[in-house]
């Protein structure tokens, strides 16, 4: 049997992406995603917790990021995640999970209105309908 790791998340960019292209040629994207929660503390407080998600993307899948994301964005990602192991300076283990995204969905801005000629998600389906991960609207 071949364990279940599957995640979605939705969000908004906190930074601009960071891009990378490796010494083999691979394409790699990582950005952080900041996610909101709102519920009511003894039935009358709203409160809010934030949660933030480092993803990283590659490939394809990581140029159209590069080049479509900024600071604000909204996003869908559905990826898995994976856990980073490493020894600090200090000789401590340290762990870190990420998700590596296999689907990219970019959420329309404000200013942008889906299916008018010329918007940006028109652009980007022209351009990217083969790719090997999913970038959609």
């Amino acid at each position: 049997m071949n364990p279940l790791n599957s995640i979605l998340v939705e969000g908004n960019l906190v930074r601009d992406p960071i891009t990378k292209t490796l010494a083999s040629g691979n394409q790699f994207c990582g950005f952080t995603l900041a996610t909101n929660r709102s519920y009511k503390l003894n039935g009358e407080t709203r409160e809010t917790e934030v949660s933030y998600f480092d993803v990283e993307t590659w490939s394809r899948l990581a140029t159209a990021c590069s080049q479509y994301l900024k600071k604000g964005r909204g996003v869908r990602v559905v990826g898995r995640l994976k856990q980073d192991r490493w020894v600090d300076q200090e000789g401590k283990p340290r762990t870190k999970i990420k998700i590596v995204a296999e689907h990219v969905e970019f959420k329309s801005q404000k200013d942008e209105e889906p299916g008018k000629p010329g918007s940006l998600s028109d652009q980007i389906m022209d351009e990217i309908e083969e790719t090997e991960g999913a970038v959609v609207f």
